[in-house]
């Protein structure tokens, strides 16, 4: 039963890649409505250093960003935190990806996607590294102690048996339509490897025990940053594009005469540019929104399933990832859908822009 559930939901998720057309929905889906959005720098950077502050997967960024949203003027304080090259999200950036930040963040994936359990030579030294030296997290997170504590989680799964003893026939056809059909890229790469030429059942233990929940946290992290990297390009060119478009409505107000329409020529082809590069970065929100609900519906079902059979090892160790994940993936169908509804704002006002010209007060 628990296995219908799960090849019922991963049919029905379609692959996010760019090249794959993803039917849109209506942001009422996801409770949340197009409001007034104000044309003005201030207002556009407010709202796009909210998504960081919200949903940013480096906590550096995170906390610099809701520092600039509490500030005393907290729209020049977001236009200052998106500067480039020199602002507060490049400065944050770079902190995070620094060598020690990042293996920080590798520690913290770990105590997320190891049970100690199943994987408690990992969970507990994940948790030690976190409060040593820098030095110290360096020689464990790329210098052998990470692997070395891997191969130890493994030998103490082995010797317990039951994992391996629980293993049955469909779990590794299951295992093996992950590889090919999972909507996550780096969960169909640890499914292949578990289930590669070669291959052996503590190979597919591991995937149970916590290859699977990794690479589901590495295809959040993935759609997360992708998302609002390519948000802060769209943001960029919008925001120049109303700043052109107002001024060119200013200088058709005040202009008369034959300059004076062709004046209101330009300001209506303005606003149109608007609208036009609006509604690519609409869709594409649309196209992620979709995707995050379809992930989100099948990490139910396989928490279902993985409570349905939890008498069973390996599907009990995927009961707690399986739970955290859907909640990400319900979490960025949130971030999709908010954002669904703020650039739909931003068309209907480049729309009311452009009528504003064409039928003058």
């Amino acid at each position: 039963m628990y296995k219908r559930i799960l090849s019922c939901a991963l049919c029905a998720a379609a692959l996010f890649s760019g090249t794959i057309a993803v039917p849109a929905g209506s942001a009422a889906e996801t409770g949340v409505h197009a409001t007034s959005v104000a044309m003005t720098p201030g207002e556009i950077a407010r709202w796009e250093v909210l998504n960081y502050a919200k949903y940013s997967i480096y906590s550096t960024v995170k906390t610099d960003a809701w520092v600039a949203l509490l500030s005393e003027d907290p729209e020049a304080a977001s236009i200052e935190f998106l500067r480039s090259p020199d602002g507060g999200l490049v400065y944050a950036t770079q902190r995070s990806l620094n060598r020690d930040e990042g293996n920080k963040r590798f520690l913290r994936r770990l105590l997320e996607t190891h049970l100690r359990a199943y994987s408690p030579e990992v969970y507990d030294a994940a948790n030690l590294y976190l409060t040593e030296s820098a030095s110290k997290r360096e020689q464990f997170c790329h210098g052998g102690g990470y692997e070395a504590a891997k191969a130890r989680d493994q030998r103490f799964r082995a010797d317990l048996g039951e994992q391996k003893r629980a293993l049955v026939e469909e779990d590794r056809r299951y295992v093996r339509m992950l590889a090919e059909q999972d909507p996550g890229a780096q969960v169909r790469l640890a499914a292949g490897y578990a289930v590669r030429a070669g291959s052996t059942d503590d190979d597919l233990t591991d995937f149970f025990a916590w290859g699977w929940a990794q690479g589901a946290r590495l295809d959040n992290e993935s759609f997360r940053e992708r998302m609002l990297r390519e948000n802060r390009q769209w943001q960029q060119t919008i925001a120049r594009l109303i700043v052109d478009a107002e001024a060119a409505e200013k200088a058709a107000r005040e202009t008369e005469g034959a300059a004076g329409e062709e004046a209101r020529d330009r300001a209506a082809a303005a606003w149109r540019k608007v609208g036009a590069d609006v509604s690519p970065a609409r869709s594409k929100w649309e196209e992620a929104r979709d995707f995050a609900h379809r992930q989100a519906e099948t990490w139910h079902a396989i928490l279902l399933a993985a409570q349905q059979a939890a008498q069973n090892p390996n599907w009990k160790a995927l009961i707690d990832p399986a739970r955290a994940t859907e909640t990400d993936w319900t979490d960025n169908r949130s971030l999709a859908g908010e954002n669904v509804a703020y650039w739909e704002s931003l068309l209907q006002k480049a729309l009311e822009g452009e009528q504003r010209i064409k039928n003058p007060s």
